[in-house]
């Protein structure tokens, strides 16, 4: 039997919780509601994209039945996904911009900000729009989103894993 060192001492290492809390944070409801707004708005971008995708891709496709089938079919991937980019895009730019918000989080008065309170980088709010749409569904009957309405920091399972919370600001 070998004795092996002790492990190194991390009682030196600089903690990143605060004691003091960053605002209240923002529940279930006010949430779902700025969901609901960010998805019209980008609902609409859908429609505006879409259409000029299929328009371009009908006009350049030909005007035969098949053809024209098998255009829409590729126009309708291909808006697709530009709109999975476009979403990726607005939530990442606009949560890591000044306002730290989207603007249906704008509009109900709710910020993303680390748990730390500091402002997200482009990587970590990439990082929870992806766990956002690609981990947390995978939970069973939205239990990682309804996390927001039962858990102490109002917290979804995206938030706990990118180490983010939703504050009011109003």
């Amino acid at each position: 039997m070998v004795n092996a060192p002790p492990p190194p001492s991390w009682s030196n290492q600089q903690q990143t919780t605060t004691s003091e809390p960053v605002g209240p944070p923002a529940g279930f409801w006010i949430r779902f509601l700025a969901y609901i707004v960010d998805g019209f708005i980008l609902a609409l971008a859908l429609i505006v994209i879409g259409g000029v995708i299929v328009g371009l891709v009908v006009a350049l496709g030909g005007s035969s039945g098949k053809d024209s089938e098998a255009a829409i079919g590729v126009g309708i991937v291909f808006a697709l996904l530009i709109y999975f980019v476009v979403g990726w895009l607005y939530e990442a730019v606009l949560t890591s911009g000044p306002h730290g918000a989207t603007f249906g989080k704008q509009a109900v008065g709710v910020r993303i900000v680390r748990a730390d309170g500091a402002p997200l980088s482009f990587g970590r709010a990439t990082g929870r729009h992806f766990l956002k749409i690609l981990v947390t569904p995978m939970v069973p009957l939205a239990i990682g989103y309804m996390l927001a309405g039962f858990t102490q920091g109002k917290r979804a399972l995206h938030d706990f894993m990118a180490d983010t919370l939703v504050i009011k600001t109003r």
